[in-house]
Formats: structure tokens, sequence, C-alpha cells
């Protein structure tokens, strides 16, 4: 049985794919979209992160600087566009100006409704946080097996077509090999850098969202300790 030690030059990677399998074309285009839309969403989240921790940063600069808190809320919720932390604080001032505004309120009602209405706002930035993060693990758990499927079916087409063949070299053989390693490759492609980007977002949300929290329970002693009722009239 003879051996070819050469292939033909004309089987590219391109002409590969082309001139793969209908079920390996389709793994490799949904691996594709796959990437492509993880590429997109690490962008967009890294983005966001950044942004959220700089907000985070001036915020909580300025919280503590000992300015007036009135004038703080007017400034955030008027003159600049709030997000993350900003929104908790909006939220607990909010209901703390409204509940002031009756007579003979309680303390421990007061605070109760502002720590109702700061976890209500603390649980919508959570899900900003965590948003597009199971797609990123969902791609980067499944597209290796996803590729896997596409390489059993490379392998598999190509030795159904050898028991046709009285003649077998390499480069009747190698085509279908390369196209089933290359749905391997583009598994892998795409599930590294969604399982990197995962691991490194999840981390960072984590971290914000500790940040949130331990905001809101400083804010909160603020509250009823009735530091801000003076503030609010």
């Amino acid at each position: 049985m003879p051996i070819e030690s050469t292939i033909p030059a004309n089987q590219s990677i391109l002409h590969l794919v082309l001139n793969a399998s209908i079920l390996v074309q389709l793994v490799m285009l949904l691996l594709l979209l796959a990437s492509i839309i993880s590429w997109y969403m690490i962008g967009n989240k890294q983005t966001s992160y950044k942004r959220w921790s700089n907000i985070a940063d001036e915020f909580e600069s300025q919280f503590w600087s000992g300015g007036e808190m009135k004038a703080i809320y007017h400034e955030w919720s008027t003159e600049r566009e709030a997000e993350g932390i900003v929104n908790i604080f909006l939220a607990g001032f909010r209901e703390f100006n409204r509940l002031a505004q009756k007579q003979n309120i309680d303390r421990s009602y007061m605070v109760d409704g502002v720590h109702r209405s700061m976890r209500v706002a603390l649980s919508r930035e959570i899900s900003d946080l965590e948003a597009n993060l199971s797609f990123l693990a969902t791609v980067g758990s499944t597209s290796p097996y996803v590729g896997l499927l596409g390489t059993v079916w490379g392998i598999m087409n190509s030795f159904q077509a050898l028991g046709s063949m009285q003649q077998v070299t390499i480069a009747t053989v190698a085509p279908g090999i390369a196209e089933a390693l290359i749905a391997t490759a583009m598994g892998l492609f795409a599930a590294i850098p969604a399982v990197i980007a995962y691991n490194k977002f999840a981390n960072t949300a984590e971290k914000l969202n500790s940040r949130y929290e331990i905001f809101m329970e400083e804010f909160l002693s603020i509250v009823s300790h009735q530091e801000l009722r003076d503030q609010s009239k």
C-alpha cells in the first residue's frame, strides 16, 4: 500500500472548511458565532466594569469627604449620570427624604424602609454586574465538546471513505482529518478566551458587589443614628 509523503498545496484551511461536510461546517459556524459574540461581550463588560469602578472611587471619595448629603444627592441625581454605587445611594437617600417628612416616625421603621429601597437598588446593580457572564461560562464549558463533535464526525467520514478506495494515500486521508482538527481548534479558540474572561469578570463583579454592600451598611448606620435628619430638611 503506497503512501505519499506530500499533501497538495491547495489544501488550505479555507479550502478545507469550504469542502467540509455540512455538519462540520455548521459546527464551525456555530463556534465562530460564539467566539465573535464572546469577544463583543468581553469588550463591553471590560468597559462597563472599569466605568463602574471609577464611578465608585469618585463617589466614595466625595461621599466621605464631609460634603453635604443633600448637595451630593442633587448633583448625582440631576447633573451627572448615575450608575453602580450611586444608584444605591440615590435610592436610600430618596426613601429617607420621603420618610423624614412624616411626623413622629419610628427610627427602626425609617431604617427598614431605607434598607429595603437600597436592597432593591443593589439587586438591580448585581444583575447588571452579572449580565452575560452565564453566556461566557456556557461558551467556555461547551465549545470544546461542540468542536469535538465536528472532529468525530470528520474522522468518521474519512474512515468511511477509505472503505471505497483501493489505494490509500496521505493525500486522500488528510483533508478529512484536517477538517476534523480545525473543528477542535475552533472549539478551543472559542472556549479559552471565554473561560479566562469569565473568571476575571466574576472576580471583579464579586469585589464590586462587596463594595456596594459595605457602602449600604455604612449608609444605614448613618441613618440609624439620624445624622441625616437635619440635612434632609
